[in-house]
């Protein structure tokens, strides 16, 4: 649900701040002196900060497991596919999560959560690599397929990283930027615009590495796989936007720092 500004909850003494529903946060606490602090943002010293971050990162190792497959449907128009891999199916609900954080805790707090998930794909992508090279058990009869699966996973996570480093920076300042611009109003917007621009960043920069290691080999294949992979994820976050105005909501109101942008 939108977020709707909180005053001075009944009965509150003067110069408190007030959460979203009206409860009085209390006095402010070390944290509140970031930057980012007293301008509609909560601190993320609390249960709810770990909890998203571990589904962010979660999300993030999934999607680029499932994205060592190539999938393509069709064809759909003469000899058209719709070519894309297999980490469509959960990978646009990361942006969702990137959302929650940049709205509610700022981009300092989500810029952390996006370098905590760098770091875990990048130690899934060294340990995935140093088990393929390890000397295979003679009644170990899979080591052909682990390769298979692992091998372009290393690529695939060095075309992760760089993607999602660069879509989840941009997504997260564009929320940040738009919501000074119009404070808790309009919360459609920032999560849209974010998403079109974060989603065309990383999708350019995630296919122009893993095109390769999934098998596309030609220009206009190349052209579906950017193109598809780009409108879907935005598609999808669009449809999903309901959702995203609760889960913000829900957060924002159980939120004892929050405090909304005026």
């Amino acid at each position: 649900m939108p977020a709707h500004s909180g005053g001075r909850s009944a009965g509150g003494r003067p110069g408190e701040p007030a959460c979203q529903d009206g409860r009085v946060t209390g006095p402010q606490t070390p944290n509140d002196t970031a930057p980012d602090a007293g301008r509609g943002f909560a601190t993320t010293g609390s249960a709810y900060y770990p909890v998203l971050v571990a589904v962010f990162t979660g999300l993030v190792l999934i999607s680029n497991v499932t994205a060592t497959k190539g999938v393509a449907f069709g064809p759909v128009i003469g000899d058209w596919s719709i070519i894309t891999d297999g980490a469509f199916i959960v990978f646009p609900l990361t942006y969702v999560i990137g959302d929650v954080l940049s709205e509610v805790y700022g981009f300092r707090a989500a810029r952390k959560a996006i370098f905590v998930a760098f770091a875990m794909q990048a130690v899934a992508s060294l340990a995935m690599w140093i088990a393929a090279e390890l000397p295979p058990a003679d009644f170990y009869p899979n080591q052909a397929a682990f390769e298979a699966v692992v091998k372009p996973f290393f690529q695939l996570v060095i075309a992760g990283l760089a993607g999602f480093i660069v879509g989840q920076t941009v997504n997260a300042w564009i929320v940040v930027r738009i919501k000074a611009i119009t404070k808790e109003r309009h919360l459609w917007a920032r999560l849209i615009g974010s998403t079109v621009l974060g989603e065309f960043a990383d999708t350019l920069v995630f296919c122009s590495i893993a095109a390769a290691a999934i098998g596309i080999s030609t220009l206009d294949d190349f052209l579906t796989y950017l193109a598809l992979g780009w409108i879907y994820k935005t598609v999808v976050e669009v449809l999903v936007l309901p959702v995203t105005y609760r889960v913000i909501g829900f957060v924002k109101r159980r939120e004892p720092t929050y405090r909304p942008a005026v």
